[in-house]
């Protein structure tokens, strides 16, 4: 089985002063979350659509799915963690203890806050998690990467090998939640997404070609930019 997880846990505080989280922003005619919930609810192959979002979110999350999908069974909003892969382990847990966890379990794991990710995206992480156990969305580094320490430039790789993390990231579930719960508290302490556990545990993590346009609305800038794409591209989505 294969399961949608949308990580809709952040504040917001990027944005500044706006009264809600940026995933409940609007861009087009509705919130940012529901055109990210959307592109999942219409891939047949997820069994369910787990949505994560803080405990004081959960009721405004789900009247906006019954306002724009209507009412359904395949999208269940739960409450996430104190950390984004604390919050992972939350949907893994909800779907140990409603559907058991076997091996052939998929998760496609997704920022809310990236509404762009196409049907070619998610075909192909469901297709590389399932034969390989997990892979990560990333498009080729445009710029030179610099890499620095005590205000000064310590190292410049070689760009041809370097890569931008987008999402999603797919894995089998109960792989991921093994060696997440081998981490030493050390470890776990420097992740910053779940592609790491397999890389600091030496397992092999897939590429999947991402999109330029695939982006991640973090600040009041990404917004416009996200209007612009709304209203002045739908091919490309």
């Amino acid at each position: 089985m294969v399961f949608g997880v949308i990580l809709a846990g952040g504040t917001g505080s990027r944005m500044g002063n706006f009264e809600k989280p940026k995933q409940f922003l609007t861009i087009g005619d509705r919130p940012v979350i529901i055109h990210t919930i959307e592109k999942f609810f219409v891939n047949d192959k997820f069994e369910k659509i787990i949505v994560l979002c803080p405990a004081n979110w959960i009721s405004h999350a789900s009247g906006l799915v019954k306002k724009y999908i209507g009412e359904t069974k395949r999208v269940v909003i739960i409450e996430g963690g104190s950390t984004r892969n604390e919050t992972i382990m939350n949907s893994i847990n909800y779907i140990e203890e409603n559907y058991g966890l076997g091996d052939d379990i998929v998760i496609v794991t997704h920022d809310s806050v990236r509404p762009f990710v196409t049907y070619r995206i998610i075909e192909e992480n469901i297709s590389l998690a399932e034969k390989y156990g997990a892979c990560d969305t990333v498009i080729p580094a445009t710029d030179t990467i610099v890499k620095g320490e005590n205000g000064y430039i310590s190292d410049i790789p070689d760009r041809r090998a370097m890569y931008q993390g987008q999402t999603p990231q797919s894995f089998k579930a109960k792989k991921l939640k093994e060696l997440y719960m081998s981490l030493t508290e050390t470890e776990r302490a420097i992740l910053t997404d779940a592609a790491k556990i397999f890389v600091m545990k030496g397992e092999k993590v897939y590429l999947v070609e991402g999109e330029v346009f695939n982006i991640k609305i973090t600040y009041p800038y990404d917004l416009k930019v996200a209007e612009a794409l709304i209203k002045g591209d739908m091919d490309v989505c």
